[in-house]
């Protein structure tokens, strides 16, 4: 009777250490495959558990979705809305670990980049890139005035928020987000190398240093001549001469792509066309690069007024102090393109 007794108790302690190490080892015991072709899971807001099973799964990203299961519910990971976010995971990863670190949002961040756009759509189809928010949804910010004039900004001078430049992220940004992080960008920047009392010195706003900067970032393509031509400007301005920037032109009328202006182009009537209106437009009519800005900031002090193609070394222009000297400059230049029937 006694051995019987022994044998059960050994094999109810067999049974329950057999369905202990089963247990164990579902906890523990690789669930990422070791040869992992996508590291990256991406969890949108408010998902639930069973979306994120699933997303594993449709990315190969778990063996096995039922010990995945059963260890989510021991650690208190099965609920009705999962933490969201961008997360990098490794091979051969347990369950316990995959787990552990989805729960803790250790999120992988991402690099957002901003570039050179003409219009705020621009930035917001960048923007949506490499954060959650659509591009909608940010442009939908963007046009909400009331929001935007707590920050100091109107639809005509929100671009000068935004600074090209590549900003570090987490996916699961929304556009308040992103547009309050641009904010506090914008503030570093001005109050960095003493770039607010150099735009004093001009005697102008932040806002119209960026306007300025756009149209340059747009005229010029070799940054050796930014400073030159930012002068260029600002003495026509001091006098009250217009402008005359072909790239207000292509903005008034929206003809982004065009290779030349026409007569079309600077006739068109818009605040934004510098060939029919003094001064600087009513807003940035691009974004306009760190270099741009630095440009007009730090530009060269000089007596030219004119310029023209340089035909002898394209990408370069020839300056001139009179409309005398330029009209020369300007008929060697349309005999080059004479010469290339262009």
């Amino acid at each position: 009777m006694n051995k019987k007794i022994t044998w059960v108790i050994l094999t109810i302690l067999l049974l329950g250490g057999i369905f202990g190490y089963f247990k164990y080892s579902r906890i523990v015991s690789p669930n990422v495959p070791e040869k992992l072709e996508n590291s990256i899971i991406i969890i949108p807001t408010n998902s639930s558990f069973e979306d994120v099973v699933n997303i594993l799964y449709t990315n190969n990203q778990i063996i096995d979705t039922v010990s995945f299961r059963e260890v989510s519910e021991m650690m208190n990971y099965k609920k009705n809305v999962i933490r969201s976010g961008r997360y990098k995971i490794n091979p051969s990863w347990s369950n316990r670990s995959l787990i552990s670190h989805l729960r803790a949002g250790n999120q992988e961040p991402v690099n957002l980049v901003l570039t050179h756009g003409w219009e705020l759509a621009d930035v917001a189809g960048k923007a949506s890139k490499f954060i959650e928010s659509d591009s909608t949804s940010l442009i939908n910010l963007f046009k909400n005035e009331n929001y935007i004039k707590q920050f100091g900004y109107n639809r005509e001078t929100l671009m000068s928020l935004f600074i090209p430049n590549t900003y570090e992220f987490y996916w699961d940004t929304n556009e308040k987000e992103f547009f309050e992080r641009m904010i506090k960008e914008h503030k570093r920047f001005w109050n960095s190398n003493n770039r607010l009392s150099k735009a004093k010195k001009l005697e102008l706003t932040s806002e119209e240093v960026y306007t300025l900067a756009s149209i340059v970032e747009r005229e010029i393509s070799r940054d050796e001549e930014k400073r030159r031509v930012a002068g260029l400007y600002l003495n026509r301005i001091k006098i009250g001469m217009k402008l005359d920037a072909d790239p207000t032109a292509k903005f008034a009328t929206k003809d982004f792509k065009a290779t030349r202006i026409l007569y079309k182009h600077i006739r068109f009537d818009s605040p934004y066309n510098t060939y029919l209106h003094r001064g600087l437009p009513p807003g940035p009519i691009s974004m306009a690069s760190i270099t741009s800005i630095d440009a007009v900031l730090n530009s060269e002090e000089h007596n030219f007024y004119y310029m023209c193609v340089d035909p002898n070394n394209l990408g370069y222009h020839l300056f001139a102090e009179s409309i005398t000297e330029h009209n020369k400059n300007a008929r060697k230049y349309h005999r080059w393109l004479d010469n290339r029937k262009d």
